[in-house]
C-alpha cells in the first residue's frame, strides 16, 4: 500500500515551508504546469535545500507526486475553482 494510502496526512503539521512550497506548485497547477525546484525556489524565496527537503515531505506524505524531475499536486478530492 502506498504511504499516502497509508496514513492521512494531516494539513496542520506542514512546515510554514512545507505550505508555501505546496502553494507554488498548486498555483502552476491552475494552468495545468508542474513545478521544478528551480521555480519553487523562485516563487518562494526558500534556499534550494529548503525547498528540495519540502517537496521530499509533501510526496512521502502523497500530497504531491514528482513528474520527470519536476513536481504536480497528488490525488486529492478538492478542486481548483477558477
Amino acid at each position: 500500500m502506498a504511504m499516502s494510502e497509508e496514513r492521512s496526512p494531516d494539513v496542520q503539521a506542514l512546515s510554514d515551508a512545507d505550505t508555501r512550497v505546496y502553494e507554488a506548485v498548486a498555483g502552476l497547477a491552475v494552468d495545468g504546469r508542474t513545478a521544478t525546484v528551480e521555480e519553487v525556489v523562485q516563487a518562494t524565496a526558500l534556499p534550494e535545500d529548503a525547498v528540495r527537503r519540502s517537496v521530499a515531505t509533501l510526496a512521502e506524505a502523497g500530497w504531491l507526486e514528482e513528474d520527470g524531475g519536476a513536481y504536480a499536486l497528488g490525488p486529492h478530492d478538492w478542486g481548483v475553482d477558477r
